[in-house]
């Protein structure tokens, strides 16, 4: 639809006349200049600064031609007074701009007071003709409607081609100073201006932004209401039909461009419509800077009949409209002591586009009331006015207070808006929330700091612990809050400092933070209702202190490891020595099932972190009733007698007993649990697998054969819990699986100072044999041990005492008897022996002294 409406356009503009194609080409011709100046009682003001015209005022134009101007124009000043009422011939006023003569008004220029009743001006630059000025009064009179439309797009097109001019100028110095501050300053200078900017085009290289942003300038600019109300554009009339049409749809951009393009073709057709036998009516621009009119033309002047008449527009003459100014940003807070104080307006382009406002200052009052009015000047690039704030100097300022704009529009003064403003003082900086004060080395960290105000913050710089100053981003977010960017990538864990220095103050203000060592994440603490203990999921847990919820403070369980990976048991802390004798524990925390609470997790560096709390419907558990232990004749063979109903051997069986306490009676799906301490080995008891068996609804025997379930390799403590419909129990301590060497004789020699040895098989699993029960004198077994036999100490009167090495702890008894070799026989001395002849005396003495062979180690 939008190139529909673009090629309507196009056509309905080259399908007119050739002199209306001549009109829609550009204004890039470089006319005559003129001096203009506007007297109202004592006040003259360059026409620059005029936006209005007042009946009585006095005017004092004249014409700018070079020496050697060869051609002769006529200067014509012409009010009108409306489209239906002919201006008097009284009020022509001409001049013949090639006569130099004193008192001539082409040497001291023309003097003109604008009549009372007139409502628009004109002025015309007419080649000397014998009948031009006629001519011209008859043209004007003749047809008073049509001029009053010219002087109207006259006016629209030249307060339009000031705001595209401001742009494109702005545009252009940026870019030659630096480009790359295009990206920042062009949407200020665009929201200034009243004009329309292609975003796509600040995606582009710096390089590249500057063509882009200064095509199709027909659509630049943005309808300004403003300077429509300034001009009153009309809108009818078989002129504009066609145009108008098309751009009233929102294709056309109807309530989004100014009207610009079409006053200038509307132009080409009133304006050829003017034409006569020696005279054809041309468009001119009028350029205002201080007192020169420079005019611009986009058709070439003609010399020869028709010879071309340039016709500029002056100001209307009307009520002044003084410009809707307001600040883009109300609740803002701007700081006082700012050498350059930028106060962000808009709603009034040509305030930035034209000298119409002029002598602009912002009203300030001090403490002791005095009223202080500082310069400030618009400027479209910085999206404001420019405050100078150095008359301040040592005033004396409340620390908040209110300033305002004002100014002139013309000759009539303004009130603009006001501002929040705040003065520089001493005030705490604090950090937004806990988690500002944890920084993290080796990665950038944001925190937000709050004040009273930030809006005077000059420059923050932190230090390292090395005393290294890194370089700090920052911004405000609130009026009392900044974001500040900390480069932590490379910085050690420790003390920084945050230096914030604000505008007016000689020393920074130091505030103390601390960066850390990366923390680990901490997912969530989930726990049962009713229990005081849960589990802490997350990483680096091993970090955390302690846990606190609902005043209740969690610990991590002694020696706990997180058997999980990620999962950290912990459970109610135990009373500390202060609170002795008070309360065995804390209790429990009183939630419910389905309770959503938030726990604070505590460092061991002091970093806290908060985490979500879940609490799960009440774990399943009983109580274990009675144990008994079937022996198998393997553990008979052993000849160990076990001191503690708590071992089991591994080839024995156990049959427990447990009741139900919550909930009361057991489901059909109930089942239990048995595992070693480090749940390498488990078994499931179910009365599926015959493993468990209900006495009734609350007592259930359950059968383990840990031999069966878990191998001969299995030792050490066994727990065991129920779990009912998926969810389980607490663990609780069953018994000690222990594996028995077979003891299969104990011999003891007769002397008494002399060992016993022990013989049988297994014997590693022995960890050391003693005498007597508190195992003085013992012998301990080296792990690993492969041999049959052992020697050890001689048996007490209660045997020998054994510690398992699967159960150390508990000292069991040998059922051995120890065996003693037989007496030697009692040896019968002889009478009175008869000497032997000597070689058999020699070989009985050899004999006797021969030590007796000791036994073969087996």
């Amino acid at each position: 639809m939008k190139l529909l409406c673009r090629w309507i356009l196009s056509l309905g503009v080259f399908g007119a006349s050739h002199a209306l194609a001549a009109s829609a080409a550009p204004f890039d011709l470089v006319g005559p200049t003129l001096e203009v100046t506007v007297s109202r009682g004592e006040t003259v003001l360059p026409i620059a600064q005029a936006p209005h015209l007042a009946s009585g005022d006095k005017l004092w134009i004249k014409a700018d031609f070079p020496e050697n101007q060869s051609e002769h124009y006529l200067l014509v000043v012409s009010f009108l007074r409306g489209p239906t009422n002919p201006p008097p011939k009284d009020w022509f006023f001409r001049c013949e701009t090639w006569k130099k003569k004193k008192r001539s008004c082409g040497a001291e220029g023309l003097s003109i007071t604008v009549p009372d009743g007139a409502k628009q001006a004109l002025i015309f630059l007419a080649p000397e003709d014998g009948g031009d000025f006629k001519t011209l009064v008859n043209a004007v009179r003749g047809r008073p409607g049509a001029f009053v439309r010219a002087t109207q797009d006259l006016n629209q097109a030249t307060l339009d081609r000031s705001r595209l001019e401001r742009y494109l100028s702005a545009i252009r110095q940026l870019n030659a100073a630096n480009p790359a501050v295009l990206k920042d300053t062009t949407p200020l200078l665009a929201r200034s201006l009243g004009i329309q900017v292609d975003q796509k085009c600040l995606d582009r290289l710096p390089q590249l932004q500057a063509p882009c942003l200064m095509e199709g300038q027909d659509t630049l600019i943005l309808n300004d209401g403003h300077s429509v109300s300034i001009v009153e554009a009309l809108t009818t009339g078989p002129a504009s039909d066609l145009l108008m049409t098309a751009s009233a749809t929102r294709e056309g951009n109807y309530g989004y461009y100014s009207p610009y393009i079409s006053s200038l073709l509307d132009l080409g057709r009133l304006f050829d419509s003017f034409r006569v036998a020696n005279y054809q009516y041309i468009p001119a621009l009028a350029t205002a800077v201080g007192s020169q009119l420079t005019l611009t033309l986009n058709t070439p002047p003609s010399f020869h009949d028709p010879k071309s008449v340039l016709t500029a527009a002056l100001p209307a003459i009307e009520k002044a409209l003084p410009p809707p100014l307001h600040a883009v940003s109300p609740k803002d807070i701007y700081c006082a002591r700012k050498d350059s104080l930028v106060l962000p307006v808009e709603g009034a382009p040509l305030v930035f586009a034209t000298e119409y406002a002029h002598n602009t200052f912002l009203r300030v009052t001090g403490k002791n009331g005095e009223v202080i009015e500082l310069p400030a000047t618009a400027d479209a690039t910085r999206g404001g006015f420019v405050v100078d704030t150095s008359p301040l100097g040592n005033a004396s300022l409340a620390d908040r207070f209110r300033g305002s704009l004002h100014g002139y529009w013309g000759f009539e003064k303004f009130d603009g808006p006001a501002f929040q403003l705040v003065n520089t003082h001493t005030q705490t900086w604090t950090p937004a929330s806990p988690e500002d004060q944890s920084l993290i080395v080796g990665r950038a960290n944001t925190i937000h700091l709050q004040a009273g105000s930030v809006a005077c913050i000059d420059r923050i710089m932190v230090k390292d612990p090395t005393g290294k100053e890194l370089r700090v981003d920052w911004s405000p977010v609130k009026a009392n809050e900044v974001e500040i960017n900390l480069p932590l990538q490379q910085a050690q864990p420790g003390a920084l400092t945050l230096f914030v220095s604000q505008y007016g103050v000689s020393e920074p203000q130091p505030l103390e933070l601390r960066a850390y060592p990366e923390a680990g994440r901490f997912e969530s603490f989930a726990m049962h209702e009713g229990e005081t203990h849960g589990m802490l999921k997350g990483s680096r847990l091993g970090d955390v202190a302690s846990l606190s919820l609902q005043g209740v403070v969690f610990v991590p369980t002694p020696s706990s490891t997180m058997v999980e990976g990620d999962s950290l048991r912990m459970e109610v802390a135990p009373p500390s020595a202060s609170d002795a004798g008070t309360e065995e524990a804390q209790p429990a925390p009183k939630l419910q099932q389905g309770t959503a609470a938030k726990a604070k997790v505590t460092l061991r560096d002091g970093r806290s972190y908060t985490v979500n709390v879940s609490v799960a419907a009440p774990r399943p558990s009983v109580e274990l009733v009675g144990k008994s232990v079937q022996a198998s004749t393997r553990t008979n063979e052993s000849n160990i007698s076990l001191a503690s109903e708590d071992q089991l051997p591994q080839d024995a069986q156990l049959i427990f007993s447990v009741r139900a306490k919550s909930p009361a009676i057991f489901s059909r799906e109930a089942n239990i649990e048995v595992a070693s301490q480090d749940e390498a080995f488990a078994t499931t008891l179910s009365l599926a697998n015959r493993g468990l068996t209900l006495a009734d609804t609350k007592v259930a025997i359950a059968t383990f054969d840990p031999a069966k379930a878990f191998g001969f390799s299995a030792f050490g403590p066994l727990k065991f819990r129920i779990v009912n419909e998926g969810v389980a129990g607490d663990w609780q301590p069953l018994a000690t699986l222990v594996r028995l060497p077979v003891l299969q004789g104990l011999q003891c020699p007769a002397e008494a100072d002399q060992s016993c040895k022990l013989t049988g098989s297994n014997l590693f699993l022995v960890k050391s044999v003693a005498s007597d029960k508190e195992f003085k004198q013992a012998v301990d077994v080296p792990a690993g041990f492969p041999g049959r036999a052992l020697p050890v100490p001689r048996p007490g009167d209660d045997g020998l005492y054994i510690k398992l090495r699967d159960d150390p702890s508990i000292v069991n008894v040998a059922a051995l008897v120890a065996e003693h070799p037989p007496a030697p026989p009692v040896e019968i001395t002889p009478a009175a022996p008869t000497p032997a002849p000597a070689a058999e005396q020699n070989a009985l003495s050899a004999t006797s002294s021969a030590p007796t062979p000791a036994a073969p180690a087996e």
